[in-house]
């Protein structure tokens, strides 16, 4: 079954919202609340260890029935069943999507082509299982029988993006090995890292499905190179050096054991692939049981993005919100804040996951889109992010629907820290909210004697508009399993968006013409010779060869 396309400003409820939009569009947040004392509590979420609350948007209940009826309109419930059946829906790729099948418990049933694909995802998850204990308790030795005791992931693009910020943010629940990540082609970066490394006890993690990866495979072959210097000779390659790809062949040319190669299956996109083996060294910074954890995490939330009215259904409603945010208030860009500094790649991890999902310009019938699609992400810890850019989200000129994620109970237990942390955290999304008046400057600057024509001077320049849209997700503990919901939740809102905008979330073609034509430009740089291009092109490359 095709996904449904429909383009999404034809629809009824398309051009209702554009007319309700017009009525509430400078409707005062503060008003909102006070004509409904229980807006709170209405405009929230509580689901297992998570509490959502999105009463601080410029929305009402009319908004809310009017966005819900555009995800009907537009076939939302008929595409998840789709997405959750396996079917092709990364049509131009001719692919399905079933990373949820990645945390699905063993004993489910998702079939492609007529293949339980669970049942091989569980095979896999026993060779991850079994080879990160050897890993661990220090029974895989190294090429003089020391134990392994630093581990390097290389890779790019989801290979690296999604392992690095789950090893990050689950830096409390680590074992004793310690792990770091190559991934950009930098070969200042390279050999930077590899001066940190012994080559008796480093196992290099090489991450590429094709094993083809520009990127990829010129730092494991400098790593390689590195090694066998070393250790000299390459006979201890396949001690040191393990793959998570699908082209066998290519890594057993490299020296790789094919008993250490991890298989990847092309259902799973890369940006969405973290819960495979490419989370092997997340597997082998926490353990296997820990891993797990997260796996299953995040298939409680795949449940309940399947399962849930759309009432109640989280990423359902917040994916919605960003659609309305993005089309009828045009914000272009959403911020994402996690107070807590174990979470500081994690704005990067979806920027790679919304953007490169989203960031589409044809719909799925292939033509051109005339309305806005993929939303900007960007964002840092709090409370660092308030001493840095959070002025222009409290008195620019522009309006960025802002996303907090707060934790109730700390991981070392500093109360009188964590108390500090999240008075912040409530305080900024009523600061963004509220504002502050004219007349609350004015009474605040006479109490502190100033003459009439100095407060009059400095009052225009503390007035806060307010009316800032922001969402709290407050959270009982970072936990693996907890983390797991977090990331699936917006994984599962990336789909939603995509549908309403009818287009394909799930490929990226977008990232592979400079691919091609920096393959082109590296054979003039090895020729030295530039080709015709544009002026400014060639002289670039000329001023960089001479």
């Amino acid at each position: 079954m095709k996904l449904p396309s429909q383009n999404p400003t034809k629809t009824k409820a398309w051009k209702a919202l554009q007319e309700h939009f017009s009525a509430i569009k400078n409707q005062s947040l503060k008003d909102l609340f006070v004509s409904d004392s229980k807006r709170g509590s209405e405009l929230s979420i509580k689901w297992e260890d998570f509490y959502v609350d999105y009463s601080k948007n410029i929305i009402d209940t009319t908004t809310k029935r009017l966005l819900l009826d555009l995800a009907k309109e537009v076939g939302l419930p008929q595409a998840m069943e789709s997405y959750f059946a396996g079917e092709t829906i990364n049509a131009t790729e001719g692919r399905a999507v079933q990373h949820v099948a990645l945390r699905a418990p063993k004993g489910k049933t998702i079939t492609i082509d007529g293949v339980n694909i669970v049942d091989e995802v569980a095979q896999v998850k026993e060779k991850i299982k079994g080879f990160t204990e050897k890993v661990i308790s220090g029974t895989h030795k190294g090429y003089t029988g020391k134990a392994i005791t630093d581990i390097v992931n290389i890779g790019i693009g989801g290979s690296d993006l999604g392992p690095v910020m789950i090893t990050e943010a689950l830096e409390h629940y680590k074992n004793h090995l310690k792990v770091h990540f190559i991934s950009n082609i930098d070969g200042d970066h390279v050999h930077q890292n590899l001066k940190k490394f012994d080559a008796e006890t480093t196992l290099f993690v090489v991450v590429s499905k094709s094993f083809g990866t520009q990127e990829t495979l010129s730092n494991a072959i400098t790593a390689r190179k590195w090694f066998v210097e070393k250790a000299g000779g390459s006979e201890a390659v396949s001690k040191h050096f393990v793959a998570v790809s699908s082209n066998v062949q290519k890594v057993t040319d490299f020296g790789i054991d094919p008993n250490n190669i991890f298989p990847l299956w092309d259902w799973v996109g890369g940006r969405f692939s973290l819960w495979s083996a490419v989370g092997l060294s997340v597997a082998l910074s926490i353990g296997f049981e820990q891993f797990d954890e997260l796996l299953a995490g995040a298939h409680d939330m795949d449940e309940h993005f399947k399962n849930t009215d759309f009432e109640e259904n989280i990423p359902v409603l917040l994916g919605l919100l960003s659609v309305w945010y993005n089309n009828f208030f045009e914000a272009e860009t959403e911020a994402l804040i996690p107070f807590n500094q174990y979470l500081h790649r994690l704005p990067a991890y979806l920027q790679q996951g919304i953007m490169e999902s989203n960031g589409k310009g044809v719909d799925r019938n292939g033509d051109t889109i005339d309305y806005q699609t993929g939303t900007i992400i960007w964002g840092e810890p709090g409370t660092n992010s308030q001493h840095a850019f959070f002025q222009l989200i409290h008195q620019g000129t522009k309006i960025i629907p802002t996303e907090f994620i707060g934790f109730k109970k700390s991981l070392f237990g500093d109360k009188e820290h964590h108390d500090k942390l999240m008075a912040n955290y409530f305080a900024q999304t009523e600061a963004l909210m509220n504002g502050k008046t004219q007349e609350e400057v004015l009474a605040e600057l006479k109490e502190k004697n100033m003459s009439q024509d100095q407060i009059d001077t400095l009052a225009p320049f503390k007035v806060f508009k307010g009316n800032r849209p922001t969402t709290s997700l407050l959270i009982e503990k970072l936990t693996p399993k907890s983390l797991g919901k977090l990331v699936a939740m917006y994984e599962h809102r990336i789909f939603v968006q995509g549908i309403v905008w009818n287009i394909y979330s799930y490929d990226q073609w977008g990232v592979e013409l400079g691919k091609q034509l920096a393959s082109n430009i590296l054979s003039e740089i090895d020729a030295n010779k530039v080709a015709e291009h544009d002026s400014s092109t060639t002289n670039l490359l000329n001023e960089f060869l001479n």
